[in-house]
Parts: C-alpha cells; sequence; structure tokens
C-alpha cells in the first residue's frame, strides 16, 4: 500500500517545492533587474519551466540521447539551478535588508535617546555633587551656631566671662537658610531630572517592545552572540544553506517522481502480464499434457507472486 500512494506524495512534495523555489527565484530576480519586472518574470518563469522538464528528460532519456546534447543539457539544467539560487539569494536577502534596516532605525532612535538622556544624567549627578557640598556646609554652620561663644576677662571683677555673639549667631543663621534654600531647590531639580531619565527608560523601552524587528531577529542575535560572529554573517551562512538545498531539492524530487511512477506503472504492468500468461497456461494445460518447460514457467510466475 505505502509502495502505491508514495509516488503521489512525492509528486506533491515535488509540486510544492518547485513551485516555492520558482516563485522567490522569479521574485528575487525582478529585484536584481528592477528596471524590466514583467519581461524578467516571463522570462524566469520559461526557464524554471524548461529547467524541470530538461531534468525529467534527461532522466528518462539518459542512455538515448547524443553526447553533445546531453553533455548541452546537462550543463543548462546546472546554469539554471545556479540562476535560481541567485534569485533566491536575491529574494531572501532582500527581505533581510528590509528587516535589519528597520532595526538600524529603531537603534538609531536608541541612540538618540540615550545620548539626551546622558545629558539628565550628567546634570544630575553634577546636582548631587553640589548637594553633598551643601549638606556638610549645612552641618558646619549647625555646629558653628552651637559652638557660638565668646569669652572674655572682665576688667572690674577680673572674672571670665562667657556669652555669646549676636552679630555671628546672625550671620550664621542667614547662612544655614541659603543653604538650606539651595538645598532643597537641588533636590527639586534632581527629583526633576530623575524623571526625564526615566521617561527616557519607557521610550526605549516602547520603541523595543513596538519594533517587530526586535522580535524577527531575536534568534539571530542569539546565534551571532553564542558564536561570536557578526549576524550579517550569520544571516548569510544561513542564506547559502538554503539556497544550497532548495532548488536542487526541487530538481530532485522531479526526476524521484519520474523514477517512482516509472517503477509503479512497471510493476503494474508485470503484475497483469504475469496473470494473463499464468491464465493461458492454465487452460492450455486441460487440454493437453503439460511439458516441463511449461511447469518451470508456471514455477518462476508463482515464485514472482509470492516475491510480490
Amino acid at each position: 500500500m505505502i509502495k502505491k500512494i508514495l509516488p503521489f506524495f512525492i509528486f506533491i512534495s515535488a509540486l510544492a517545492v518547485s513551485f516555492s523555489s520558482a516563485y522567490y527565484s522569479i521574485w528575487g530576480l525582478t529585484k536584481l533587474f528592477a528596471g524590466a519586472q514583467t519581461e524578467v518574470m516571463i522570462m524566469a518563469a520559461a526557464l524554471e519551466l524548461s529547467k524541470l522538464v530538461v531534468a525529467s528528460l534527461l532522466y528518462e532519456y539518459w542512455n538515448k540521447i547524443g553526447l553533445l546534447l546531453k553533455t548541452y543539457l546537462t550543463s543548462a539544467v546546472l546554469i539554471l539551478i545556479l540562476i535560481s539560487s541567485i534569485g533566491i539569494y536575491g529574494f531572501l536577502s532582500s527581505a533581510y535588508q528590509q528587516t535589519a534596516n528597520s532595526e538600524r532605525i529603531l537603534t538609531r532612535q536608541i541612540e538618540l535617546i540615550e545620548n539626551r538622556q546622558s545629558i539628565f544624567v550628567t546634570s544630575r549627578d553634577d546636582l548631587i555633587s553640589e548637594r553633598e557640598n551643601i549638606i556638610n556646609s549645612i552641618s558646619d554652620l549647625r555646629n558653628s551656631l552651637g559652638g557660638n561663644v565668646i569669652q572674655y576677662v572682665d576688667r572690674e571683677s577680673g572674672e571670665l566671662i562667657t556669652t555669646t555673639s549676636s552679630a555671628n549667631r546672625r550671620a550664621f543663621e542667614n547662612q544655614l537658610d541659603d543653604a538650606i534654600g539651595r538645598r532643597d531647590n537641588i533636590s527639586l531639580n534632581i527629583q526633576n531630572y530623575n524623571d526625564s531619565i526615566g521617561y527616557y527608560d519607557i521610550k526605549k523601552i516602547e520603541l523595543q517592545n513596538e519594533s517587530e524587528s526586535t522580535s524577527e531577529l531575536a534568534t539571530l542575535y542569539y546565534i551571532s552572540k553564542i558564536v561570536g560572529i557578526d549576524m550579517d554573517y550569520i544571516v548569510n551562512y544561513f542564506m547559502l544553506l538554503i539556497i544550497f538545498v532548495f532548488d536542487p531539492l526541487a530538481v530532485a524530487l522531479v526526476i524521484s517522481t519520474a523514477f517512482s511512477i516509472k517503477m509503479l506503472t512497471k510493476k503494474i504492468v508485470e503484475s497483469k502480464e504475469t496473470e494473463i500468461l499464468y491464465k493461458d497456461e492454465t487452460e492450455q494445460s486441460n487440454d493437453e499434457p503439460i511439458d516441463p518447460k511449461t511447469i518451470e514457467r508456471l514455477e518462476t510466475i508463482r515464485k514472482k507472486k509470492v516475491r510480490r
């Protein structure tokens, strides 16, 4: 049963791969010759069809075709496979370039955002340093207020008098109020800078989530990072693997389809011939004695039927 339906599945596979190969090849060739797309499509379609026909012809009549014609047709099939592979490569590279260009635009947008963000980060860090200095000054001023003591000896009594300087106190208090005001103002500016930095962080995440190229190239990025090779080279190697398999596989499947159909047809014909011969020999044996050669032929037929 499997042998009978196998040619059908081979034919479906050959049809699918051949159609896909022809479509991508024709589309890729139109990209290479954009000035004459219609003409290139007609020419490429004719070449794709003739390639499969010639491959089947070579398989079917290999021993009957002359050497010169056989050499030319074989060379033509190989060259057409190469042309189709170039077309497929053009299609794949064009598709990748569109995704890569989107990725480059995204990368550039993120770089611009990071440049703007870095300005706010630098300004914020400067303000943080300035605030630390002011905080230290506030601490010194408070210590000065606590230690605002003046000592002197009273001339009349000769006693040591300890008192505070109201002038110094007012000066320290004014400086302290000014320092606290500057500290609060700087803290407010730092908060504004932090809000701006957070806004740009969210902007980068939104751009990455909205970009389709990020998800499309995620696997390639991962492979590139593992093997340590630039992503463009990874993609190029991957496309070469595809084209080395794609069109040659289409030709091979067409030939395999012809081979499987031929073998199935041969078995059907042999089976019918065997049944007819067996029936004729049996009918003849009812009317006259069966000679040894006929018996031997009948035994051969029975063995063939058993093997099948």
